[in-house]
């Protein structure tokens, strides 16, 4: 089977790589970053392309002889990339960060007879694939709750963060306004408020605050109350708070010395090599899923919990560790029939197919990925 992955950064080269590992997958990374294909092939068995998405006609011309997709590119791109993939009529997994609601892309994708997951890595992602296992476990659902982040081992001053994917993609996060929903209905907070103190095992006090990571779950799944939060080291909201409201991550472009400059632009170049991870830093991914509701008769929780550090061996990044292999997992439960469903498909829908959760934990296990379950009466 051909698979081609559309981006070569932290995530799209583990994608890759894992993939490649397959027995019968011919795997090819698409990217315009020459360094970063060579990155790849230096770990894999893979075939590299240089290349610009960006170019009309491009993406349908590297994805011709596919008989699967990955989409790993950045967010701002993320909804092109993966319409063009599906009038292309390829199957595709999906972990851009977009905006945009990819239901729109449903009608197409069952036009083109095209399974899209998407959304497909750790929060989006994961989290989706446990509720979507769970709900179908309970006789009803009345909760739902995650908190999820990525941070750097060690905290260093000023921003006391390391971005292990795009900056600017980060950047949106704190600026899109947050849904959540509350007695069945949908509410709108704003980004990094109510901020609140959470404690973990072997990390110790960090701040979950507003972003907006329900995504296809506000629609998707009828539970009355629902919310995801991110989570940082304790001060970080306030920081970027004091960025937001003083402009620094506005879209619209503004005048400086006669240039036309988006901020948000500026900032993200700006804060680039500062939140990239240095030689030598390493980073931890730590998630918690709690889903509360009622089965035969009695009420009961299921709390999950995810820490993953950085990966020395490999020299990979836990977040590209828990999104990729999430991503590759699922990739190829598509590749092998396991999940087959046509058109727009959220991960919520993987975990509610027979077999398709289990196959999940047990295949981020085996790479060192471990999901704790507990569950309570």
């Amino acid at each position: 089977m051909n698979i081609t992955v559309l981006g070569a950064g932290l995530v799209g080269a583990t994608i890759a790589v894992d993939l490649a590992g397959e027995p019968g997958f011919q795997v090819a990374s698409v990217d315009r970053d020459q360094q970063a294909l060579d990155r790849v092939a230096s770990r894999g068995d893979v075939r590299t392309v240089q290349a610009n998405l960006r170019e009309e006609g491009r993406i349908g011309e590297l994805v011709a002889n596919a008989d699967l997709v990955v989409c790993a590119v950045p967010g701002f791109m993320g909804f092109e990339t993966l319409k063009q993939i599906i009038e292309a009529g390829k199957d595709v997994v999906d972990i851009s960060f977009f905006g945009e609601d990819p239901f729109t892309l449903d009608e197409l994708a069952k036009e083109k007879n095209v399974t899209a997951v998407v959304d497909c890595g750790v929060a989006p992602g994961l989290s989706n694939v446990i509720a979507g296992y769970i709900a179908d476990r309970l006789d009803r659902v009345e909760r739902y709750e995650c908190y999820v982040g990525g941070l750097p081992q060690v905290r260093e001053w000023p921003y006391e963060y390391k971005a292990v994917f795009s900056p600017l993609d980060v950047l949106e996060e704190y600026t899109r306004p947050a849904r959540f929903v509350e007695y069945g209905r949908e509410v709108v907070r704003p980004a990094l408020s109510d901020v609140e103190p959470r404690t973990y095992p072997g990390i110790g006090t960090l701040e979950a605050f507003n972003t907006d990571g329900l995504r296809t779950l506000a629609v998707t799944m009828d539970i009355p109350f629902m919310k995801e939060k991110t989570l940082r080291y304790p001060g970080h909201a306030d920081l970027m708070r004091v960025f937001r409201e003083s402009g620094f991550f506005e879209m619209t472009p503004t005048d400086v010395r006669g240039q036309r400059i988006r901020p948000i632009d500026l900032t993200s170049a700006l804060l680039f090599d500062q939140w990239r991870l240095q030689e030598g830093e390493t980073d931890l991914t730590v998630m918690e899923v709690v889903l509360e509701g009622e089965k035969d008769g009695r009420t009961r929780r299921y709390s999950y919990y995810l820490l993953d550090e950085f990966d020395e061996e490999s020299q990979t990044t836990s977040m590209a560790r828990c999104t990729g292999y999430t991503c590759s997992i699922v990739t190829r439960q598509v590749a092998k029939g396991l999940f087959t469903r046509k058109g727009i498909c959220p991960p919520e829908y993987v975990g509610s197919t027979p077999g398709c959760y289990e196959d999940l934990l047990t295949g981020l296990a085996e790479r060192g990925v471990v999901v704790r379950e507990t569950i309570e009466d």
